[in-house]
C-alpha cells in the first residue's frame, strides 16, 4: 500500500465503474499516473454473475475478472485493495483510508457504487442471513446453500428472483417474500411481474406478495423468519436482497451536493472541485427518464458514465446522453430491457407470455420509450431504434407481431 501517495486520477470504487474509466483514460491516451482504491481484496470483476452464474457455478471468478491481473500492470495501473477512503479533503486534493493513509490526486473520480441494504429488524445480524453484493458474499452464500434446506429471499426484485432460480435448479425448497402487491413492481409493469411470478412458482418456488418481514428468528444462528401476521417460516438460509445504500457519505459531508446519490453534472462532474461520480452512486439527469434526476443501477450505466468521466479528464468532453439497457437470466429464460419505462402512459404486450417469448412496450405521450424483452432479441435490437427515433407507432402496430419493430421506425 503506497503511504501518501499523489496519482493524478485517483479512482475510488474497483466495481465495473471504477475499473472502466482507468482502462478508458489510457485508451485516450492519458500518460499520467492511475490509482484505483477498492475495498475488496479481489482485482475488479464483474457482479451480476454473483446473483447468477458464479453463484450457480456456471463461471470460474478467473471468468468474470473484468481483466486479467497483468492488464492492469502493463497499462501502469495501481490498484490498492482492501482499503475503505473515509474521508474526502477537496482543498488538499486528498482522501484518507480507514488506515490514516493520505493519497493526493488532481482528478478524483468517486466509483464506489452502494452497500447492500439491510432491514432495521431483530435478528438481521444472525450467522446465516446473507446478501448478494461481492464475490465474498456469493462464496458464502454457495457454500451455506451446500447444505440448506428451507431457504427465504426477502425481496422480489432481480437479485431475489435471480438467486430464487439458482436455489430451484438446485432442488431447495425456496420462498420469496415480497412487501408490495407484485415482483418486480418498481422495475416493470403488471404483464411482468405476472410472468415471472407463474414461471417461478411453476419451478416450485413459494412466492408470498404483500408479505412484510417483522423479525429474523434464531439464537446462533437463523431458524426462521417471522412475518407481520405472526406467522413463522422456517429457514437455515435467509437471502437479502432489498436494495443498496450509495456509498456517498465521505462526499457528502465533504460539501458535495446530493442526498440519495451524489449529483453530477452531464460530465458527471460533482458539485466539488475535481471531482467526479459515476455508476450506482451518481445522481444524474436522465435525458431517458422524462426529465428525473435519477440513480442507476446498472453495468451500462456504471461503464457510460466512466467513459464521460474520462473524456472530461482528457479535455474531450461528451455529455452523457446513454440509451439505458439491462439484462437478467432465470431459468432459461433471458430478459432484456432498453429505455426507461418511468412516466409511461400507456403499455403494449407484443406476443403472447404463454409461449414464453414476448414483449412489454412502454409509451409516453405516443412514443415508445422502453421494452422489456422475454426471449425476444429481435425486439430488443429494433426496439432501441424505435425509442431513438422521434415517431409516434399506433398502438395496434406496435402490437402486431407480424410487423417487425423495425418496420414502425420509419
Amino acid at each position: 500500500m503506497p503511504h501518501d501517495s499523489t496519482f493524478d486520477v485517483l479512482i475510488v470504487g474497483a466495481g465495473h465503474g471504477g475499473a472502466q474509466a482507468a482502462i478508458s483514460l489510457r485508451q485516450l491516451e492519458f500518460s499520467g499516473s492511475i490509482g484505483i482504491v477498492g475495498n475488496e481484496p479481489e482485482l475488479p470483476y464483474e457482479r451480476p454473475p454473483l446473483s447468477k452464474e458464479y453463484f450457480a457455478g456456471e463461471k470460474s471468478f478467473e471468468r468474470i475478472r473484468i481483466r486479467p491481473p497483468q492488464f492492469w500492470e502493463e497499462r501502469k495501473i495501481t490498484l490498492i485493495t482492501k482499503t475503505n477512503v473515509m474521508t474526502v479533503d477537496p482543498a488538499n486534493h486528498r482522501v484518507v483510508t480507514e488506515a490514516g493513509d493520505a493519497l493526493g490526486y488532481h482528478k478524483l473520480i468517486w466509483a464506489t457504487g452502494g452497500e447492500a441494504r439491510l432491514l432495521p429488524i431483530t435478528g438481521i445480524n444472525l450467522p446465516g442471513v446473507q446478501t448478494v453484493r461481492t464475490r465474498q458474499d456469493a462464496d458464502m452464500l454457495r457454500a451455506a446453500a451446500e447444505t440448506a434446506q428451507n431457504i427465504v429471499i426477502i425481496g422480489g426484485g432481480f437479485i431475489g428472483l435471480e438467486a430464487a432460480a439458482v436455489l430451484a435448479k438446485f432442488g431447495k425448497k425456496v420462498v420469496v417474500l415480497e412487501t408490495m402487491d407484485r415482483v418486480l413492481a418498481r422495475v416493470a409493469a403488471p404483464p411482468l411481474s405476472k410472468f415471472f411470478e407463474i414461471e417461478h412458482r411453476a419451478n416450485g418456488v413459494d412466492i408470498r406478495l404483500n408479505a412484510s418481514t417483522a423479525a429474523i428468528e434464531g439464537e446462533s444462528r437463523v431458524t426462521g423468519v417471522r412475518l407481520a401476521d405472526g406467522e413463522v417460516i422456517a429457514a437455515d438460509l435467509v437471502i437479502v436482497g432489498v436494495g443498496i445504500i450509495p456509498a456517498v457519505q465521505p462526499l457528502l459531508l465533504a460539501g458535495a451536493k446530493g442526498n440519495n446519490g451524489v449529483a453530477v453534472d452531464t460530465h458527471c462532474r460533482t458539485s466539488l472541485p475535481d471531482i467526479f461520480a459515476i455508476g450506482d452512486c451518481a445522481l444524474h439527469y436522465n435525458h431517458f427518464a422524462d426529465g428525473a434526476e435519477i440513480r442507476l443501477e446498472s453495468v451500462q450505466n456504471a461503464n457510460d458514465m466512466a467513459i464521460t468521466a474520462a473524456k472530461a479528464i482528457c479535455g474531450v468532453p461528451e455529455s452523457y446522453c446513454a440509451l439505458p439497457w439491462f439484462w437478467s437470466n432465470q431459468y432459461d429464460i433471458r430478459l432484456q430491457t432498453v429505455g426507461l419505462s418511468i412516466g409511461y402512459d400507456e403499455l403494449v404486450v407484443r406476443g403472447d407470455p404463454s409461449q414464453r417469448s414476448f414483449s412489454v412496450v412502454y409509451v409516453r405521450k405516443g412514443r415508445v420509450i422502453a421494452l422489456d424483452c422475454v426471449n425476444a432479441t429481435k425486439d430488443y435490437v429494433q426496439g432501441k431504434t424505435l425509442i431513438l427515433a422521434d415517431i409516434k407507432p399506433s398502438l395496434g402496430d406496435l402490437g402486431n407481431i407480424e410487423l417487425p419493430l423495425k418496420s414502425l421506425a420509419g
